[in-house]
């Protein structure tokens, strides 16, 4: 049976675009695919040029209506469920990357999803390893070997074709209520774990985000809900308050 798409509150974000052709292109296809709202992290080209305008056409709201922020995490701690496109080949070894139709199959296990981010990064060289961390699930778009980067603007109509074409839901029971830690709640746990393990001396600053950065890929690939993260962040503040108290007696 054909069902509606299970998810409202669509966010295009571009990161750092340096293009104007192809901010005008994407704010067209938010409305060719109904995108509720396009977000621009410190853009690196004027967005309201003649340029831009010319392409944009029946999408030239927005652009008068986009938000910019100076800063990624900011533009997404709204969002329920955020997603990243990786095009790189030069990732890290630590990184784990899923196709895009495998991200869609996931999302549609899901009953509701109230607001949801979809993350673009620079055309030269997407998102960095720690940008990419913001996001719950990561993918890439399987191109050819010989010739894997995609322009942005068709990077984005690929996904949000994909993400608005009829497809038909595979139920999983354990995600129909969706109880997914945000992407704010998984960073705010990783600054204070980060931040005690440094005080207790079982990380060094030159390398705590590195080692950080591994166990934060792991808690995003088990899904982690937001009971077991407060869970997490429970055990951090209990251990904080010890050696706080420690230290007077």
């Amino acid at each position: 049976m054909i069902l509606e798409k299970n998810f409202s509150n669509l966010k295009v974000i571009l990161v750092e675009p340096k293009g104007p052709l192809n901010v005008g292109s994407v704010a067209r296809l938010c409305s060719n695919f109904d995108v509720d709202e396009l977000r621009i992290v410190s853009p690196k080209c004027d967005i309201f040029s003649l340029e831009a305008k010319k392409m944009a056409l029946k999408g030239q709201r927005f652009l008068d209506h986009c938000k910019i922020f100076d800063n990624l995490e900011k533009a997404i701690f709204d969002c329920d469920l955020v997603l990243a496109s990786c095009g790189r080949i030069d990732i890290s070894k630590n990184s784990f990357f899923e196709t895009s139709e495998d991200i869609l199959n996931w999302t549609l296990s899901f009953k509701k999803i109230k607001n949801l981010a979809v993350i673009f990064g620079r055309e030269d060289r997407g998102l960095t390893n720690s940008e990419l961390l913001l996001a719950n699930k990561t993918f890439n778009i399987p191109t050819s070997q010989n010739n894997p980067s995609l322009n942005l603007s068709h990077a984005v109509s690929i996904v949000l074709y994909e993400l608005n074409k009829p497809h038909k839901r595979n139920f999983n029971k354990e995600l129909e209520v969706f109880n997914l830690a945000s992407s704010k709640q998984i960073h705010d746990s990783f600054v204070e774990i980060e931040e005690m393990l440094l005080r207790v001396g079982y990380l060094l600053k030159h390398t705590s985000k590195a080692k950080v950065s591994k166990f934060k890929n792991y808690i995003l690939r088990a899904n982690t809900s937001m009971h077991e993260i407060n869970v997490l962040r429970g055990i951090i503040h209990q251990i904080n308050w010890f050696l706080n108290n420690s230290k007077k007696n």
